[in-house]
């Protein structure tokens, strides 16, 4: 029996040949015999391989000559930069490209030692580590970065995230403020990273922390530290969250505003990221939150602070003051006045003085000018009136007319003037501040000096400041009415004493100063 020929030991064969023989490419052996690149490929990949390997010469480079100058330079200055060092080389006639350097530099430059870490172990209530992370301008038409503060307990890896559209101090503190009321209390250390609201600089490598934060963190009843620059693992237990957020809540997340992502935000955090296990401790936060760690939270202080953005701005001829990149309105009469600004998340209130003259729903886009439709309308009347009064006085009838042409005749600056009697008309009302200019004219003087002195140290009046209100129904409703004073009246008269040489008697006290 003839055996039959393998068909695969032929083509090896015939591969071989025109390989090695006829120095054929693998591409044309492919060709030549209908068959894959891949495999020739195989079978010249079985060709044991005798002898020895070529050798190569190393290859020259440019910068061989100045490599001492290099390690030198590296050694006296390990960060130095390929910019900087191209500069030096080119004293020493170095006539190649900074893109060579910069690999040569990478290849040579000493690697720091491998830094060792320990796990930090807290206590239940001990610290919570804060921070911010950005997302960009996510917002759908709005031109404002979106950030988010995290919170998370070190013990429990119980969090909470909050979306906003400022890193400002006074959005953090509210944000901080809402985060604690969500866990029912504070830890004793607050960990933060060196966010500007927090540490404003360092000082012989300690962090100098911002002043008006410290007195926050003193009424809220908690410590303050700062974690130190470019050491992200002293912070870990929020640079994880930071990242869980950006790969299981971001992704493919949709929302129209603001209010909708934080309400969704929410959700997902009361129904999927404290409720899951945890990846590291192999526990759910929430669980060991309310069965460990909670308890050991100090209660939130009901101490009021003042976490309002404030400002102060000089109304532009246009009635408007500009904040937060935006511009309000206020009444016309207040042009060049300097006003302060208060807001909150929702709300932007104007002052002057004591007294509010304006409230808007707060803006949070950019270049935006929000107006009250009275504005407007009390400026088109003060247009229309053809009073020869400043537009802003005209309440003040003759008395105002007789003033300021008595006051236009002297060397005082009209503009300063009627920025000050307008200041005494919101504060002390129009009536009154009518009444002293008549008087102080009829004196023979004119100067909003003299008004003033009038309304406050002859007439004893004070400004009419709005109420304070403390954000609680159940305290803004409480009133009290004038107290009787005349208890006080009888503490102060004279007691009637007994004569010690005399006898009580059943009958009235006689009086020691009475005629017998």
């Amino acid at each position: 029996m003839v055996d039959q020929p393998d068909p695969k030991a032929e083509l090896f064969a015939e591969v071989l040949r025109l390989s090695l023989l006829e120095g054929h490419s693998a591409r044309a052996i492919s060709r030549k015999l209908g068959v894959s690149r891949n495999t020739v490929r195989s079978m010249l990949g079985r060709i044991p391989r005798s002898g020895k390997q070529a050798t190569t010469q190393p290859r020259t480079s440019i910068l061989d000559p100045y490599r001492d100058v290099l390690r030198r330079l590296l050694e006296e200055t390990p960060d130095i930069k390929a910019p900087a060092a191209l500069e030096r080389l080119r004293r020493l006639g170095y006539q190649g490209g900074i893109s060579v350097l910069r690999e040569r530099l990478r290849v040579l430059r000493p690697r720091p030692q491998a830094e060792a870490f320990l796990t930090l172990d807290f206590l239940p209530g001990s610290a919570i580590q804060v921070d911010w992370a950005d997302f960009g301008f996510a917002l759908p038409g709005c031109p404002r970065r979106l950030s988010c503060l995290v919170m998370a307990l070190c013990y429990s890896r119980y969090m909470y995230l909050e979306f906003t559209l400022s890193q400002k101090f006074g959005t953090l503190v509210r944000a901080l403020d809402r985060g604690m009321r969500f866990i029912g209390g504070t830890a004793a250390v607050d960990i933060f990273d060196n966010m500007k609201t927090v540490v404003t600089t360092y000082a012989g490598g300690a962090p100098v922390f911002n002043r008006r934060f410290l007195e926050y963190a003193s009424c809220r009843g908690f410590a303050v530290t700062a974690c130190k620059p470019k050491k992200p693992q002293q912070k870990g237990r929020v640079e994880r969250p930071v990242g869980f957020i950006r790969e299981r809540f971001w992704p493919g997340r949709r929302f129209k505003s603001l209010l909708d992502l934080s309400r969704q935000a929410r959700a997902w955090l009361d129904e999927f990221a404290n409720q899951r296990i945890h990846e590291q401790t192999g526990k759910v936060p929430t669980l060991v939150f309310e069965h460990e760690e909670r308890r050991f939270l100090k209660p939130l202080p009901e101490r009021f602070f003042d976490t309002d953005d404030i400002t102060t701005a000089t109304v532009t001829k246009l009635f408007r003051v500009k904040f937060d990149r935006n511009t309000y309105s206020v009444p016309p009469r207040l042009v060049s006045q300097t006003v302060l600004v208060r807001a909150n998340d929702t709300e932007v209130k104007v002052f002057l003085g004591p007294k509010q003259v304006a409230l808007h729903a707060r803006c949070w886009g950019s270049g935006e000018d929000i107006e009250h439709p009275s504005h407007r309308q009390r400026a088109l009347e003060q247009k229309s009136s053809g009073n020869p009064l400043p537009p802003a006085l005209t309440g003040t009838g003759a008395v105002g007319r007789e003033y300021f042409k008595i006051l236009s005749a002297t060397r005082r600056s009209i503009r300063r003037e009627i920025v000050r009697i307008v200041f005494l008309c919101e504060i002390f009302g129009e009536s009154q501040t009518t009444s002293a200019m008549r008087e102080v004219m009829q004196t023979g003087h004119v100067g909003s000096e003299y008004v003033e002195y009038v309304m406050r140290h002859k007439r004893g009046l004070t400004p009419q400041a709005a109420p304070l209100r403390l954000g609680k129904p159940e305290l803004d409703s409480l009133a009290f009415g004038e107290p009787d004073l005349s208890v006080y009246d009888e503490l102060g008269k004279p007691t009637k004493t007994l004569d010690p040489g005399r006898p009580p008697t059943g009958g009235k006290q006689e009086d020691e100063n009475e005629d017998p």
